[in-house]
């Protein structure tokens, strides 16, 4: 082969080579900027559901949970299933009309391979007992998984770091 032959096939290779780079660069960048936006879905599905706490509507505290959900409450109630859930907080409305409960994330993390994130942070709860005030707070973490499109909570646990107020925080549950 001559060598302006071989100068032209080298070029053609590392042309190639360029696009497949670029290609794998751009994907990757893609993956990373649609787990940034899926992480900032979960955030925001996270801070209306705080919202939907805030105003006692249970459909709009369901609207985040799986059809399946599993949840450990702080006192290591378990819950299973979407009804279940809004049913607990149905009742705790109705005998606590001031609860409210805010979960703060801290990291949120994107597995987008199978649609699955993590989420952890800080939780707060607080209402009014016949005896006081009752302030919980804690850490929490919760699996996302995501589902027609659309982030759902699969399972929620919350442990108690702190409780004052009430005798409610010297019953061991």
């Amino acid at each position: 082969m001559s060598l302006p032959r071989q100068i032209a096939r080298l070029s053609q290779t590392m042309r190639a080579v360029g696009l497949v780079t670029f290609a794998i660069a751009s994907g990757a960048g893609l993956v990373h900027g649609q787990a940034a936006t899926d992480e900032q879905q979960i955030r925001a599905r996270r801070e209306s559901s705080n919202a939907a706490i805030a105003r006692h509507d249970t459909a709009g505290i369901g609207a985040i949970l799986s059809p399946n959900v599993i949840v450990v409450t702080s006192n290591s109630i378990h819950r299973e299933s979407r009804e279940a859930n809004i049913a607990s907080f149905a009742d705790q409305f109705r005998t606590r009309p001031d609860v409210v409960y805010r979960r703060t994330p801290g990291e949120v993390r994107v597995f987008m391979p199978w649609l699955m994130a993590s989420e952890s942070g800080r939780w707060t709860g607080s209402w009014t007992d016949p005896d006081g005030k009752i302030e919980l707070t804690g850490s929490y973490f919760a699996k996302w998984r995501k589902i027609g499109g659309e982030w759902l909570v699969e399972s929620e646990t919350y442990v108690p770091e702190t409780c004052t107020g009430g005798a409610y925080c010297a019953r061991v549950p």
